[in-house]
C-alpha cells in the first residue's frame, strides 16, 4: 500500500501500522532469543516509527531494543536506550516501563544509586499514567512493573533489596493471578517466580525454592521465552554452588531443572553474546 498513492494522513497511519507489526516482530524474535533478527526488525520499526512522526512508537521501540540488549548482557547499552526512549515517552504507561527498564540494567550493572532512583521515577510515572496503550505487548501493566522491581532488588543484593524483592516478586505473581485477562502474562509470571525462587536461596529457605521454582517447571515448555530458559540455567548454576552441596533438596531441585531445560521450549537456544 506505501507503494501506491494515498493521502499523506493514510501513509503516516501506514508507516504507524508497519511499525507495529515490525515491533511485533522484534518482540516474537525476541522471545525465541534470535537477538539478531530482533535487532534487525527493531531498526526497521524504528524507520517506520520516524516516518510516521510517532513518539509513542519511537518510546515503545526503544524499550523493546532495551530488553535485546539486556539480554545480551549488554547491561550499560540496555540502560542508555530506556534513557534514550524517555524524550518521547508523551502518554500512557510508556515512561513507567522505560524508567523499570532502566532500573532493571544499571541494577545488573551494580549503580545501586541509579537503580533505586529509577525504580522511584517509574512508580512516579505510573501514578500519572493515562491508560491510552495498546493491548497486549504495547502496554505495561502494573503486575509487570513489579516483576522488573523485584529483579532490579534482586540483583543489588543484600538482605535488604533481597527482602524488598521477595516483597515486589509476590506482589507481582498476586497481581498476575488476579488481574484481567488482558494483563495477564504467563512469561512474567514465571519470571517473577524465578526472581523469587532466587530470592528465597539467598536466605537459606529451600521449600521457598521448591514452591515456586514448581510453578515454573510444571508449565507447559512452549510458556518457556529465551529470558526464562537463561534465568533457569542462571539458577541451575546457583545449585550447583559448594554451599548446597550434599543437600537432598538442592540435588532434587538441580535434576529436576536440568530435565525441564533438556526438553524441547517454546525457544531456540539464544543466540550468545557478541
Amino acid at each position: 500500500m506505501l507503494r501506491g498513492r494515498q493521502h499523506p494522513r493514510q501513509t503516516s497511519h501506514l508507516y504507524l501500522q508497519a511499525g507495529r507489526l515490525c515491533g511485533l516482530a522484534t518482540h516474537v524474535a525476541l522471545d525465541l532469543g534470535q537477538y539478531t533478527a530482533a535487532a534487525t526488525h527493531s531498526r526497521t520499526a524504528w524507520r517506520c516509527a520516524e516516518s510516521a512522526g510517532h513518539n509513542g512508537l519511537r518510546a515503545w521501540i526503544r524499550s523493546v531494543q532495551s530488553l535485546i540488549a539486556y539480554w545480551q548482557q549488554d547491561h550499560r547499552q540496555a540502560a542508555e536506550l530506556a534513557r534514550a526512549g524517555l524524550p518521547y515517552a508523551d502518554s500512557g504507561t510508556i515512561a513507567a516501563r522505560l524508567l523499570s527498564l532502566e532500573a532493571r540494567a544499571t541494577a545488573a550493572r551494580g549503580d545501586r544509586a541509579s537503580a533505586l532512583r529509577a525504580v522511584e521515577a517509574a512508580e512516579a510515572a505510573r501514578s500519572t499514567a493515562a491508560a491510552v496503550d495498546l493491548p497486549g505487548v504495547f502496554t505495561f501493566p502494573e503486575a509487570k512493573q513489579w516483576t522488573y522491581a523485584g529483579s532490579a532488588f534482586l540483583a543489588l543484593g543484600g538482605q535488604r533489596h533481597v527482602n524488598r524483592a521477595i516483597e515486589a516478586s509476590s506482589r507481582a505473581i498476586t497481581m498476575y493471578e488476579s488481574g484481567p485477562q488482558q494483563d495477564q502474562s504467563s512469561g512474567d509470571l514465571l519470571a517473577a517466580c524465578l526472581d523469587l525462587a532466587n530470592a528465597h536461596l539467598v536466605h537459606g529457605d529451600l521449600d521457598g525454592v521448591q514452591e515456586k521454582l514448581s510453578v515454573v517447571l510444571d508449565a507447559a515448555p512452549d510458556r518457556r521465552t529465551a529470558s526464562i530458559s537463561s534465568r533457569l540455567r542462571t539458577l541451575s548454576t546457583r545449585l550447583a554452588e559448594p554451599a548446597y552441596a550434599g543437600s537432598p533438596i538442592v540435588l532434587s531441585l538441580r535434576e529436576n531443572v536440568r530435565e525441564a531445560c533438556s526438553r524441547p521450549a517454546l525457544t531456540n537456544p539464544p543466540e550468545l553474546p557478541k
